[in-house]
């Protein structure tokens, strides 16, 4: 699988991602509940780091692999959520295992 395929697109309105099918995803920056790395085993050779962010809904809303395209963007915006767990992320883009690290929750 090509990761660059996925475009990830962050706006005033959400984060949108269309697949290498062209079907799209969006959840609405206030609607972002969650935010979790899940990581596989599936490495080199497959996608093994995918984002996962969690809608109002805590059903996940988007997802994209780690190398898609405007993934910077996003994760520029994500790493300002208050509370964002930095060593938690460095953790999961280091892990080598089928494993998912919450990395971001919106306080109740």
């Amino acid at each position: 699988m090509n990761e660059e395929a996925y475009i990830v697109s962050v706006g005033s309105d959400g984060i949108s991602v269309a697949d290498p099918q062209g079907e799209e995803q969006t959840v609405a920056l206030a609607d972002v509940n969650g935010v979790m790395i899940e990581t596989n085993d599936s490495g080199p050779t497959g996608v093994d780091v995918w984002w996962l962010l969690f809608g109002a809904d805590d059903r996940i809303a988007v997802a994209f692999p780690q190398g898609a395209t405007g993934e910077q963007e996003a994760i520029d915006w994500l790493l300002g959520l208050p509370g964002f767990d930095h060593e938690v992320m460095i953790m999961a883009m280091a892990s080598t295992v089928n494993a998912v690290f919450p990395l971001w929750r919106r306080a109740p």
